[in-house]
């Protein structure tokens, strides 16, 4: 039987065909949501980037920023971890994922970020937000001034949760950035992210990542994210003989195939990672840049008790000594206002609980510059404590005299120093001895307020 020879035109034609309806299926399966950045944590050098820089909805990924934001106001002594926090109608009405909160329920606010950072619970997210700056879109601002701060410059937050909303977009570049920065800036809430489970007060939740923090070596976190508009995103860290990996991704189509692509990403990371690189820990952003503007208050009005009329009769006078010298100190702290001191950097106020107040309430007004007593040399009483740098000196002093309020045993007959430096204004009690230095940060602390030892020189 005779063969039918095919002409090479023919031939050609036929290839054509077949390399069409290989690459059409290709062309249609593009995923316009997908993108990707792979980042040496170490050195932040970029290893792996495609459409790193568009603008894509980010999903729950946007929780990390409203973490971020709350870790820095626990840090700054906004708020206490312990805070019970009332829930709003609003955040009670978020759709799921969401821990089930009601209205007017109390929550400890611990128990929100982990609710927020482990189930990625909307609900906790916003009850989060208000809870510092009052209202989410208050908030959403706020997150905005810290993505700033940082170089997140293609980031827009609409809310604290990152349900899909006309303009909420951020790119995988910024979200690696900021997985960095949860990373070096708050080493000590990072462990969040790679907790399988946790407690949420009444109830325990499970981490929505706990696939790949199972079956990646070395994962010890993020965070992922999932709405239909974003597909399913992650931004995920891990880490292998001292090298660390931070790897995004944006638009997986499932959970499974986006997990296999940060893996495959990771691995991509780790074999072109130097195995030695010089750490360099990207700069938190200036949390007095970024601060809620302090409101301007009528110190007549809001430190400035109404002096009460001397009077004989027992009815009339209070057990001033109950009180102690402190409330004392904090009056005349307040009326000083008025004639601050020409050397800002050298301003003492002395605090002394054992002398008993008259009962006159009679206060004398404090003249700047004043030195009360001068530290020795004897190593007994040159110690100190430093309990952070605020971005004015209102706020300074108003955080020392509620510290000595609070405080008033273990920061008996300190000093109160204001330092005015390159960051702000310094807040210091000095003048303690080592052991009421140790017990009074102890005790701050405790109640997460930042606290540093000052030693002698």
């Amino acid at each position: 039987m005779r063969r039918r020879q095919v002409s090479p035109a023919r031939v050609g034609a036929l290839l054509l065909s077949f390399l069409f309806c290989v690459t059409a299926p290709m062309v249609l399966l593009a995923n316009p949501k997908y993108a990707a950045m792979v980042m040496d944590a170490r050195s932040g050098e970029i290893l792996h980037s495609e459409n790193a820089n568009k603008r894509l909805h980010p999903a729950s990924l946007t929780k990390m920023m409203t973490l971020y934001v709350v870790f820095q106001a626990v840090e700054n002594g906004e708020i206490s971890l312990d805070k019970k926090v009332k829930i709003s109608r609003h955040a009670a009405s978020e759709p799921p994922s969401k821990l089930g909160l009601r209205p007017g329920q109390k929550v400890r606010l611990r128990y929100l970020i982990r609710a927020a950072a482990v189930k990625s619970a909307n609900d906790a997210a916003t009850a989060l937000g208000e809870a510092i700056e009052g209202s989410e879109a208050a908030f959403a601002r706020r997150m905005n001034r810290t993505a700033k701060a940082m170089g997140m410059n293609r980031t827009t937050f609409k809310n604290a949760h990152g349900l899909t909303e006309s303009g909420h977009l951020s790119t995988a570049r910024d979200m690696t950035i900021l997985g960095r920065h949860l990373f070096y800036d708050f080493p000590d809430y990072y462990h969040l992210f790679a907790r399988k489970t946790a407690s949420a007060g009444s109830k325990k939740v499970r981490n929505t990542n706990r696939r790949f923090l199972s079956n990646y070596r070395g994962a010890d976190g993020i965070k992922t994210g999932y709405t239909r508009a974003a597909g399913y995103n992650l931004v995920a860290s891990a880490n292998r003989n001292g090298e660390r990996i931070i790897t995004t991704v944006f638009g997986g189509r499932s959970t499974t195939t986006r997990n296999a692509q940060v893996a495959k990403l990771m691995n991509l990371g780790f074999k072109k990672a130097p195995r030695n690189v010089k750490l360099q820990k990207p700069k938190p952003p200036s949390y007095i840049a970024i601060a809620r503007a302090y409101p301007v208050i009528n110190l007549s009005k809001s430190l400035r008790p109404k002096i009460r009329p001397e009077n004989n009769t027992d009815n009339n006078l209070i057990a001033v000594n109950e009180f102690k010298s402190d409330i004392l100190s904090a009056l005349k702290l307040a009326q000083a206002e008025d004639n601050p001191p020409e050397n800002p950097s050298e301003e003492y106020t002395n605090i002394s609980f054992n002398s008993s107040p008259a009962p006159a309430y009679k206060i004398e007004t404090v003249k700047y510059p004043r030195t009360i007593s001068r530290l020795t040399s004897s190593g007994q009483r040159d110690w100190g404590i430093d309990i952070g740098t605020f971005p004015n000196r209102f706020t300074a002093d108003k955080m020392l005299i509620k510290t000595a309020l609070s405080e008033m045993m273990s920061l008996e007959g300190s000093l109160r120093k204001v330092v005015q430096n390159k960051n702000g204004y310094r807040a210091t009690f000095l003048g303690l001895s080592e052991n009421k230095a140790g017990q009074a940060c102890k005790r701050l602390r405790n109640r997460n307020i930042t606290c540093e030892i000052i030693s002698p020189g």
